[in-house]
Formats: C-alpha cells, sequence, structure tokens
C-alpha cells in the first residue's frame, strides 16, 4: 500500500468520523421537512463548539471505549475544522481532560502539514500555563507523536518544571517516544531524551528516561553525559545509568566498558553493582569474561552472580536476547 493510499484511507476515516456528527442534525431535519422539500442541513453539531458539547457530555460516560472515540472523533475532524476556532478553543479551556482533547486537535493538524503553529501552540502553553495540570495534560497530547522533532529544547525544560506531575509526563514522553516512534533507532530521539535526563534535578525523572531508553544510536557527547551520571548521589540514577551505558553504539563500547570497571569497585550499593556486571557483560559479551573474573573478589556476596554471568558468556551467545533468557533459566534453576 502506497503513501497516497494511506493519505486517501486517513481521510476517508476523518470524513466518516465527521459525518457521523451530522448524522443526528440530518435526521431531525428530516423529520421536521415535508415529503416534497428537501431536509435543511444544520451545521452546528459539526462546528469546534458542536464537537466540544459532545465530548463535554461524553466525559461523563463509564465507557473507556467511547471516551477513547470521541479523543478520535476530534483528533481526526481537526483538518476539516476552522484552525482559528479551534486555537480558540483550546486558549480558552482550563478543564484539563477537555485541554488533552484540544491539545491532541491542534498537534494532528501539524502532524497531517497543516500550520506548524498548531503544535508550537501546545509546546508553548505545556511550558508556560499556571496549572501544573493542564501543562501535563498538553504535554500527554504530544505523546506518540513527532512533537520532539519540533519544539526544541522543551524537553529540557520540562523535566526541570515545578510540578513532579508535570516532569514525570515529559518524562515518560520522551520514553514512549524513542521506543514506540522511533523505534529506538533515532539519534536525534535518543540525544535529546540524555540531555534532559542530564537536565534534571529530579532522580526519578532522570532514573525513568535513562532506564528505558534505547541508547544503540546516541552521540559521543550524550554517551559523555551518561558516565558522568555515574557520579550521582542517586543510587537510582547510577544504576539507570548504568543500565543506558550497556546499550551504546560500538564506536562507545570501549569508553563504556571503562567507566563502568573503574567505577564498580569503589560502588557501594549491591543493586547498582549488579546492574554494572549486566552492562559490562553486554557491552563485552564472551570478552568480557577475564574482566568479570578480576571483579569477582571485589564483592563475594555477588559472585555467584559474576560466575553466572561467565557460564553464559562461556557459551558463545550471538544474541543478547539469547544470553538474558539463558542467564534467567540458570537463575531459576538454583
Amino acid at each position: 500500500m502506497t503513501r497516497r493510499d494511506l493519505s486517501m484511507m486517513n481521510m476517508t476515516s476523518t470524513l466518516v468520523l465527521t459525518l457521523s456528527l451530522l448524522a443526528p442534525a440530518v435526521s431531525a431535519a428530516g423529520e421536521a421537512a415535508s415529503a416534497d422539500e428537501a431536509p435543511a442541513l444544520r451545521g452546528g453539531l459539526c462546528s469546534v463548539e458542536g464537537l466540544l458539547a459532545k465530548i463535554r457530555r461524553g466525559m461523563g460516560s463509564k465507557s473507556e471505549a467511547y471516551k477513547r472515540y470521541l479523543r478520535a472523533l476530534l483528533r481526526e475532524s481537526a483538518v476539516l475544522l476552522p484552525a482559528s476556532e479551534l486555537k480558540a478553543a483550546f486558549e480558552r479551556e482550563y478543564d484539563p481532560v477537555m485541554v488533552e482533547h484540544l491539545a491532541a486537535a491542534l498537534v494532528a493538524r501539524t502532524e497531517r502539514g497543516l500550520e506548524p503553529e498548531a503544535m508550537e501552540a501546545v509546546a508553548q502553553r505545556a511550558l508556560a500555563d499556571r496549572d501544573p495540570s493542564v501543562r501535563a495534560a498538553t504535554i500527554r497530547a504530544m505523546r506518540r507523536t513527532g512533537a520532539l522533532e519540533r519544539t526544541g529544547n522543551m524537553y529540557e525544560r520540562l523535566v526541570r518544571d515545578p510540578s513532579p506531575e508535570v516532569r514525570k509526563e515529559a518524562a515518560t514522553n520522551l520514553v514512549e517516544d524513542n521506543l514506540n516512534v522511533y523505534g529506538g533507532r533515532d539519534a536525534r530521539a535518543a540525544d535529546t531524551a540524555v540531555a534532559a535526563a542530564a537536565a534534571s534535578s529530579d532522580p526519578q525523572v532522570t532514573a525513568q528516561i535513562l532506564g528505558k531508553i534505547m541508547t544503540g544510536e546516541v552521540g559521543a557527547e550524550s554517551v559523555r553525559k551518561i558516565q558522568q551520571l555515574l557520579s550521582s548521589d542517586s543510587a537510582e540514577v547510577r544504576a539507570a545509568a548504568t543500565t543506558a551505558l550497556g546499550g551504546v553504539p560500538a564506536a562507545e563500547m570501549a569508553s563504556a566498558r571503562e567507566s563502568l570497571l573503574g567505577m564498580y569497585r569503589g560502588e557501594r550499593d549491591p543493586g547498582v553493582r549488579k546492574a554494572m556486571l549486566e552492562s559490562i557483560a553486554r557491552l563485552g559479551f564472551s570478552s568480557a569474561v577475564p574482566e568479570l573474573q578480576r571483579l569477582r573478589s571485589v564483592d563475594p556476596s555477588l559472585a555467584p552472580e559474576i560466575d553466572a554471568w561467565i557460564r553464559v558468556l562461556n557459551m558463545n551467545l550471538q544474541e543478547w536476547s539469547l544470553i538474558l533468557r539463558e542467564k534467567q533459566r540458570l537463575q531459576q534453576a538454583r
């Protein structure tokens, strides 16, 4: 199926969704008209205000599926609605649920190749609205979209927001976009996530980002930022940075291994040390065995963990997923 076919399908879907709103108006007009008189269509129900009224009523429904439908309805109809009316409705709305719906509709306009300022308006409100719940709602509206490419350093600013809710939503966006929009294979997305993690002073946010993103495409500067976080006061951050270093590109593997090996002896948290062992194994595969053997005496309580890694790595498996699966099997068998 070509991109043109997909575009036509999207437009057809949009028309069907919008026309579904007209059905009640057509029916009512038809009943009121005489047999020899064409029904007069009422446009109110397909206006911005008509859509919003329908969605506002629907938010009281107990059906989550229906609520998702309403969100999709506004988003898909956005390309047919007057941009100025949609933006004005967004700017005067203060119910976080409705703000999120309207923000998603504006983002959809930019995503469909219409005015870029639609998404810019959403990003600006995410940064500047006085209500943290509204800021969080606008952030959710940008999730799993191309917002990361169009909003500059927005996420570095959002992870420093005074509201924990806003910081958490921003971190979630970065993780989900990295994995689900870019598949962990986009350098810009990965570097943006690392920059935001390093900019944050919230250990939970930094750990959430670094512990979950894929770092296989990060640049050298991002690797340096992650390495610096190995000296964080937070064990949670050190563990997440360790995990992130385990997945860096081939050109950065040697540097990452040296960092982890150098930090292991001075590390006091068993959980962080355990994460370091896994990343050392991942960065070296079978070549990491001698390094792991030298670390065995540092912390006797982790000697069984090191022995398990050595045993699995000596099997010369070529896929990390297979190594992890075999390691898990060995641990279950103990």
